[in-house]
């Protein structure tokens, strides 16, 4: 009787098994153009590699890997607008995970590490891709991302673009400016109180003396969004802008590319990883997940802001590292 079971079961198993659906198929090796291989000599790298990197997602090569990437890229596509694009691209399906970048081991008030090329949120994709886009070198890539989140590229908890709108935008006008007013259709004025004293000291136990800041910003309602589509280009900045009562702010971020059929793309990274969906496809699903959130005060799609990538940035010196205060039972 036992034996008659196995026999049966193994059956079943077999029968299983043969019904189950093929494994996807691999797609086609990229294989190099001549004049891809001749932009990777002039890098001394080899076509082996190249062939590797090229079929590799940014979220899986290791630093060095990075570093001579990112200097054949800067060869194969030399206008800053599609180098942005291409590499935007290179990441998706790049896994998702929100607060993902800190100090560490700079500082231990936050714990997470200075770079984390595995991963992403909306900000730390953003950035990335801003600075692997105006790098030519590991090195290089690292001390631009340092220059895009921190203000004047001093590194601390404390001096990070904590604001989207009040923070990061204008820290970084030398690579982007804001176009919302001037894209021609009304915008929507929002007001925020920002207590950068209060947020320090809640979030991470810092202490410093920084009065409250009123800032005032406009934004483009996501029923105008269709009107300006064909403004934007390659490469520009979105701020999302979410409201909830009389409360709006920059809840998401993320960059704008062309599609094949001349659409403007969201290319962002978001639960459960990066990807590229159209501005009015990004639009509607929002609005379906705020209709299933009715009622329940929470925040909701407002619209959104645009900044235009400059054409040619101008990279602001960084400011040196000052060195670190003594406690003062121990200052001279």
């Amino acid at each position: 009787m036992q034996k008659t079971l196995a026999a049966v079961a193994v059956t079943l198993l077999l029968a299983a098994c043969a019904h189950q659906p093929p494994p996807p198929a691999t797609p086609p090796l990229v294989q190099p153009t001549a004049a891809q291989l001749d932009a990777a000599r002039r890098v001394d790298l080899d076509a082996a590699e190249l062939t590797g990197l090229l079929n590799k997602p940014l979220y899986k090569m290791q630093p060095a890997e990075l570093g001579r990437f990112l200097a054949w890229q800067q060869l194969d596509q030399p206008a800053l607008r599609q180098r942005i694009t291409a590499l935007a691209r290179k990441n998706i399906g790049q896994p998702y995970e929100l607060y993902l970048l800190g100090e560490f081991p700079y500082e231990t008030y936050d714990s997470q590490p200075l770079f984390n090329l595995a991963k992403s949120d909306c900000v730390v994709f953003v950035e990335h891709i801003y600075a692997m886009a105006l790098s030519a070198s590991w090195e290089e890539f690292f001390w631009m991302l340092q220059r895009l989140r921190y203000r004047d590229g001093v590194i601390g908890t404390a001096t990070r673009n904590h604001y989207t709108e009040a923070d990061w935008n204008v820290a970084n006008r030398w690579l982007v400016q804001d176009i919302t007013t001037a894209l021609g259709v009304p915008t929507q004025a929002y007001h925020q109180r920002i207590d950068r004293r209060a947020f320090l000291l809640k979030q991470f136990k810092i202490q410093r003396d920084i009065p409250v800041q009123d800032f005032d910003d406009v934004y483009v309602a996501k029923q105008d969004v269709a009107a300006i589509e064909a403004q934007l280009q390659d490469g520009d900045f979105v701020n999302i802008i979410s409201s909830r009562g009389n409360d709006s702010w920059a809840s998401h971020v993320g960059l704008i590319v062309t599609g094949a059929d001349g659409s403007r793309r969201l290319l962002h990274s978001s639960e459960p990883e990066v990807r590229e969906e159209t501005l009015q496809a990004f639009i509607a699903r929002l609005e379906a997940r705020d209709a299933r959130n009715a009622g329940q005060n929470k925040a909701q799609l407002a619209g959104f802001k645009f900044l235009r990538l400059n054409d040619s940035p101008q990279v602001p010196p960084m400011a040196p590292q000052p060195r670190p205060a003594r406690p003062a039972a121990l200052a001279n």
